[in-house]
């Protein structure tokens, strides 16, 4: 893991920026919480929430400042951040953050997982990865997952970005993985702007869907 060129990616913007949101590859805080704006919403209340590629658990800050009382728990493949989350959240009984398990596994016992901005760089296998993670996501969480990722249904795409066909995620969540997906493609980032991302809810069950 540790010669993951991903994890150097993610060094080198965090060298670069500082353990802010632009360190994540966001372009600005205010786009990465428009992001989890719309992640969140995938059920109120949303309980317990597993937090798949962390980063510096900056969803937890969100999540507290929208009144969230639940248990917290994210994973990532990047040392640095794990231990720079860590620090943040040193003395919160109700949040953790953990180095990401090579083979994969998940920790159970949440009611949601959720995943922003994983899925958006290019890599060997990027469809056989995502539908792999959202494999894990699905099996470990109790109510359902929420998570984003760029749309093929743009009119620019960025050579190192990952762009995806929504309405084949869609039917990989509902046939295979067996879940009530909703699909998201009515949002922007900034007013004015365009919808190139979307966002997807696979509920366990159409009762999860509240």
């Amino acid at each position: 893991m540790m010669n993951n060129p991903l994890i150097a990616h993610y060094r080198s913007l965090l060298e670069r920026h500082g353990p802010v949101a632009e360190a994540l590859q966001y372009s600005d805080e205010a786009s990465q919480f428009a992001r989890f704006g719309i992640l969140t919403e995938v059920a109120r209340p949303l309980g317990s929430v597993l937090d798949v590629g962390c980063g510096l658990a900056h969803l937890y800050r969100f999540l507290v400042a929208a009144g969230f009382d639940g248990r917290y728990h994210g994973v990532d493949i990047v040392p640095e951040f794990v231990r720079l989350a860590e620090r943040s959240l040193a003395g919160d009984e109700r949040a953790s953050v953990s180095l990401a398990d090579a083979s994969g596994r998940l920790p159970r016992g949440f009611d949601h997982v959720l995943l922003s901005g994983v899925f958006n760089n290019r890599m060997d296998d990027n469809r056989g990865f995502m539908e792999t993670t959202l494999a894990a996501m699905f099996e470990v969480a109790e109510r359902g997952i929420a998570f984003n990722a760029m749309s093929t249904y743009v009119e620019y795409r960025d050579p190192n970005l990952y762009y995806v066909d929504p309405m084949e995620i869609f039917a990989f969540c509902k046939d295979v993985l067996g879940g009530h997906p909703v699909l998201r493609h009515d949002y922007v980032l900034r007013e004015g702007g365009f919808p190139f991302e979307f966002a997807m809810y696979v509920y366990k069950s159409p009762s999860s869907a509240c």
